[in-house]
């Protein structure tokens, strides 16, 4: 098992702490990894886009000339999609983008995430992340004192209000609770400062 350093939220090493290796010491996979973040990210879409057809266009019922003797290529409507104001051709239609993947899949891409930050050595753990009022310079002080000085997601054991209103205005900082975990979020950050609380409770879930 790897250890990591478990620091408090002023930045000094309280302690260390084992990591479970099936959790954070397996081999990334990043195809796995990779198949996730489209899925969510694809779950992510509204498909909401919608444009006209030439059936859905107002006008162009009338032959705008004869077929034959003008000179002109021949056309049966002026809303035919190469027309000034004519329909799309292929509009696009409100969709359902989502689809669903396997669940050992997400979960070893959920493993493979948090190897990785495990092994690149941004996996930072704090012994108790607490606020006592919702204060976002002394959330920003916080990180400051861990060094984190990039997007970063803070894993706490449960959703605490206190910490995420702390957070929220803090460009790049995202909060989530240890059951709410996802591998695009993980990815997406350059550093993962979890509780170590919520650290336990992901190795008893994921384990």
């Amino acid at each position: 098992m790897s250890t990591v350093k478990v620091l408090n939220m002023a930045g000094a090493e309280v302690g260390t702490m084992e990591l479970s290796d099936a959790i954070f010491g397996i081999e990334p996979n990043t195809a796995v990894v990779h198949e996730v973040v489209k899925n969510h990210l694809a779950n992510c879409r509204q498909g909401t886009q919608s444009a006209l057809t030439r059936a859905e266009v107002s006008g162009g019922g009338r032959k705008p000339w004869r077929q034959k003797g003008t000179g002109h290529a021949r056309q049966g409507s002026t809303r035919a999609p190469q027309w000034t104001h004519g329909g799309i051709a292929f509009a696009p239609k409100p969709r359902d983008y989502s689809y669903v993947l396997n669940k050992k899949v997400k979960r070893l891409a959920l493993k493979s995430a948090l190897s990785a930050k495990a092994a690149e050595g941004q996996l930072v753990v704090i012994d108790s992340i607490r606020q006592a009022e919702i204060k976002t310079a002394a959330f920003r002080k916080f990180l400051d004192n861990v060094k984190v000085d990039g997007k970063a997601l803070v894993v706490t054991p449960a959703v605490d209000n206190v910490v995420v209103k702390s957070a929220r205005n803090i460009p790049g900082v995202l909060t989530t609770a240890a059951n709410m975990l996802n591998v695009y979020d993980i990815v997406n950050a350059k550093y993962l400062v979890v509780d170590q609380a919520a650290l336990k409770k992901i190795e008893e879930v994921y384990a």
